[in-house]
């Protein structure tokens, strides 16, 4: 009740009954905000991570523990799975936000 999501629960003997209302376009329109919101979220902590990982990479470069070349070539590879990795999070958002206005 107080989360103002339009749920009464209902005890029941040793049962929780909540039963749910059908969605309206506003609060539909709402879930897929909330929806987008966490993709952008997803997409941000890929991106935190092809940052920690390619300042690595420097690190090792720095050191001399890594050649110039392998550097290069391992920030490429991060890079294609960053892409991976965001288009599959753009997919589901597809999905998601299709699921969502489905009646």
């Amino acid at each position: 009740r107080d989360a103002d999501m339009g749920l009464n629960p209902a005890t029941n003997g040793d049962l929780i009954r909540v039963p749910m209302p059908m969605l309206t376009e506003e609060r539909r329109r709402d879930l897929i905000k909330l929806v987008k919101s966490e993709g952008e979220d997803a997409k941000i902590a890929v991106r935190n991570i092809r940052r920690d990982a390619n300042g690595s990479l420097k690190e090792l470069l720095k050191n001399k523990e890594v050649s110039e070349d392998d550097e290069r070539r391992a920030q490429d590879d991060v890079q294609k799975l960053t892409d991976r990795f965001v288009v599959e999070i753009d997919q589901m958002l597809a999905v998601k936000e299709t699921d969502l206005m489905a009646v």
